[in-house]
């Protein structure tokens, strides 16, 4: 069998079909992939075939130097006129003599057409259950979009119909033109055409659970993880043995906002800590030559994150209705990807509430100020963000931390 995988996204979105295209490979199956051209590189060098799909990504991981212009109304819809075209051109090359397409993550506007149109199946497949239509929980939240956190509610099913409303006035017109040219039917539903009836659920049965019946709507597979035997780099196992185990500090592929490295590693030696720093898309750097501080590229992160103190990532966006917490979708993924992680590197993962810090932070920079110490402006808004990541190191390692969960409250 010849199958395609493709998928638009960062390395989260990638490298679970990685992971499934290693698998099929395995078992006899012809496999290619259709991704960013961020990986192609990295997927081809696995010895499997790959199709690049849309523009290069990790430059929009970059800190700016200026606050980004609001995005027009006609530069928006030259963009999603873009993505439509070249979806379709580039899918319809790639799944030539395939018999399967598989689309992950939800920006899969032209594999379910090139599907129909070749008379072949096609499978979409979601790595977390908040991307899938639940009473349950809310629909994804769209910062891009003006979209603001969902409070807690009984029943998220009006969200959900207004959220299909969005996909057919964003998408309807430019994808039933397309399917129009191909002699297919119009449809109705954009959002429903593109996850289908009976999406796969590629999420671990335990942390990440889809909430509806079992009533065979939603297929859930298990979490899709690719094995990483390569051993660790000699310069990170020389660090690794030259003292207490570091915190491990990786932003993956988001944007990172100045002055983020500063804050990572005067947190770490606030706490008399050595610091493993991951470069990621946005190229973090260190800020000296001090030996208590490396940083890294890509990893075997299953080996190293057994052998650190704790690990720091990016957080969740959450709100706070009453006693229960609400996170849109990449809060909920982020808090299943972190929890997936810690149980395969045995290490604990705690999400914590970070309103406070800030303040708690002031008042320790006023406590120093008061005692004679000179601090500028600039100096002030460095530290700031040191010492509340520094708080929550410090309590995390005294086992004092407070933690939270998206959709309840934990004990500490």
């Amino acid at each position: 069998m010849r199958v395609l995988l493709s998928t638009i996204g960062s390395r989260g979105d990638v490298q679970p079909l990685v992971a499934l295209a290693v698998e099929l490979k395995g078992l006899g199956h012809d496999v290619r992939l259709c991704v960013p051209p961020d990986f192609r590189e990295w997927i081809a060098g696995l010895g499997l075939p790959v199709t690049s799909i849309g523009p290069e990504l990790r430059s929009t991981a970059k800190p700016k130097a200026a606050p980004a212009a609001p995005i027009s109304p006609e530069l928006r819809r030259q963009m999603i006129e873009g993505t439509v075209a070249a979806q379709f051109e580039t899918i319809t090359a790639a799944a030539e003599g395939c018999d399967l397409i598989v689309g992950a993550t939800a920006l899969q506007v032209a594999a379910p057409s090139v599907a129909e149109h070749m008379g072949i199946p096609y499978v979409f497949a979601a790595y977390c259950p908040a991307v899938l239509p639940s009473p349950r929980h809310a629909p994804p939240v769209l910062g891009v979009l003006g979209d603001k956190p969902t409070p807690a509610m009984d029943d998220y099913s009006e969200l959900w119909a207004a959220d299909a409303r969005r996909w057919n006035d964003t998408w309807g017109t430019l994808i039933n033109s397309r399917r129009t040219s191909l002699g297919l039917p119009a449809v109705s539903d954009v959002h429903r055409y593109v996850i289908t009836d009976r999406p796969w659920l590629a999420a671990d049965h335990t942390l990440g659970p889809w909430p509806g019946p079992a009533n065979g709507a939603v297929f859930q597979t298990g979490a899709w993880i690719l094995p990483d035997e390569s051993p660790l780099l000699p310069e990170l196992e020389a660090f690794l043995d030259a003292g207490d185990p570091p915190v491990y500090f990786g932003f993956g592929s988001i944007r990172a906002p100045e002055q983020l490295s500063r804050a990572m590693i005067e947190s770490a030696r606030a706490l008399g800590r050595r610091a493993i720093l991951y470069r990621g898309w946005a190229d973090l750097s260190l800020i000296d030559d001090a030996p208590d501080c490396l940083t890294i590229g890509d990893v075997n992160q299953q080996a190293l994150f057994t052998r650190v103190a704790a690990v720091v990532h990016h957080g969740l966006d959450l709100i706070q209705p009453g006693e229960r917490y609400s996170a849109g979708r990449f809060a909920r993924s982020a808090a299943a990807w972190g929890e997936a992680l810690g149980g395969r590197a045995g290490l604990p993962v705690v999400f914590v509430d970070e309103r406070l810090s800030s303040f708690d932070a002031e008042q320790a920079i006023i406590e120093r100020k008061r005692g004679g110490e000179k601090i500028t402006r600039k100096r002030k808004k460095e530290q700031l963000d040191a010492l509340a990541a520094a708080g929550f190191l410090q309590a995390f390692l005294d086992g004092r931390l407070a933690a939270i969960v998206p959709g309840g409250v934990a004990g500490g």
